[in-house]
C-alpha cells in the first residue's frame, strides 16, 4: 500500500500515516479478512478471493470482474461507508516488514532527493559517500530474490541505496544508517516512480560536469514481468550502462539479443551479492 504520508495534500492529516503489506505477491494473504477497504490505483491487483471481496474497490485503469469501480468522477464515498462499517482493527496492530522491521521511510522522489543535492555531491567530492546502488524492481515468489536483501545488506556505510518498485519490499524494513544526515535507504515510490531514479542521475550528472556513467552510481534491478521493459528500454536509450540483472532474464532476450546488450550496454547477470559489489567497487 502506498503510504498517504508521502503525498504533500495527505499529510497535513497526521493520523494518514502508515504502511500495510509487502509486494504484490502476497497481498491474497495480507489482505484476508482484513477489517478495511482496499483501492486498487494502478498497483498489480491478483485474482480476487472471496474472503475479501466485499471490501475491494478500483479506479482510474484497474478494473476487476464484479468489484466496485469509482469512476473519473472520484466519489469515495462508498469506501468511506465501508471503512466505517467494518471498524478497523479492535486494538493498535504492529507489523513487520520480511525482515522484522517495523519502521519505513519514505517519499524520496527526484523533487525531494535533489533539494539535498549539493549534500549528496558535496558528499561524494569529500569521499563520504563513495558510491550509489540503484536496487529496484520487481518482486516475485520463486527462491533467488533474497539476493537483493544481501546485496544491500553488504553494502559499505559510506553507499547510499536507492530504491523503488516491489523488490524494495525486499529490503526497504532495515535500518541502514544516514551519511552526513542523509538516510542511507531512499525510498522513491512504486514502478511509475523510476522517472525519479533517472532524473536524479541525470541531475547528479549535470552537476558533477559528467556523463551519468561516470558516476559512482550502479543500477541492480529485478526482473519479473514484461511491462517492466519500457523502463529497461529508457535506461538503455539514455546510454545507461553496466546493468545488473535478475534473478531471471526477461523472456525477449533470446541469445542474440543478449549479445547485443553485452556488446553495446555491458549488461550481465547478476552472481552473488558480495562478488557483484567487489566488482563494482573495485572499479
Amino acid at each position: 500500500m502506498l503510504p498517504s504520508h508521502a503525498y504533500p495534500k495527505l499529510k497535513k492529516y497526521s493520523h494518514l500515516k502508515g504502511n500495510y503489506g509487502t509486494a504484490w505477491q502476497n497481498q491474497q494473504k495480507e489482505f484476508e479478512n482484513i477489517p478495511a477497504p482496499i483501492l486498487f490505483t494502478t498497483n498489480c491487483i491478483m485474482p480476487v478471493k472471496e474472503n475479501y471481496k466485499d471490501r475491494v474497490f478500483t479506479t482510474s485503469i484497474v478494473s476487476y470482474p464484479e468489484i466496485k469501480h469509482i469512476d473519473e468522477n472520484k466519489d469515495f464515498i462508498q469506501i468511506i461507508n465501508k471503512a466505517i462499517e467494518l471498524g478497523g482493527y479492535q486494538e493498535d496492530k504492529k507489523l513487520t516488514g520480511i525482515n522484522g522491521g517495523n519502521t519505513l521511510t519514505v517519499g524520496f522522489g527526484h523533487n525531494t532527493v535533489l533539494k539535498v543535492a549539493p549534500k549528496i555531491i558535496e558528499a561524494i567530492k569529500s569521499g563520504d559517500l563513495k558510491h550509489i546502488f540503484l536496487v529496484g524492481g520487481c518482486d516475485g515468489a520463486k527462491p533467488g530474490r533474497n539476493y537483493y536483501t544481501e546485496f544491500v545488506k553488504h553494502t559499505p556505510k559510506n553507499t547510499l541505496i536507492l530504491t523503488l518498485a516491489c523488490g524494495k519490499y525486499r529490503f526497504n524494513d532495515l535500518n541502514l544508517g544516514e551519511i552526513n544526515g542523509i538516510p542511507r535507504l531512499l525510498d522513491m515510490g512504486q514502478c511509475n516512480d523510476a522517472y525519479s531514479a533517472i532524473k536524479i542521475g541525470v541531475e547528479l550528472a549535470k552537476a558533477l560536469n559528467c556523463n551519468i556513467n561516470d558516476l559512482p552510481l550502479s543500477f541492480i534491478l529485478s526482473w519479473y514481468e514484461q511491462k517492466a521493459v519500457c523502463i529497461l528500454l529508457t535506461l538503455l536509450y539514455l546510454g545507461i550502462k553496466n546493468i545488473k540483472l535478475g534473478p531471471t532474464l526477461p523472456a525477449f532476450v533470446s541469445p542474440n539479443v543478449l549479445n547485443i546488450l553485452v556488446e553495446k550496454f555491458n549488461i550481465s547477470t547478476i552472481t552473488t551479492p558480495v562478488n557483484d559489489l567487489n566488482e563494482i567497487l573495485s572499479k
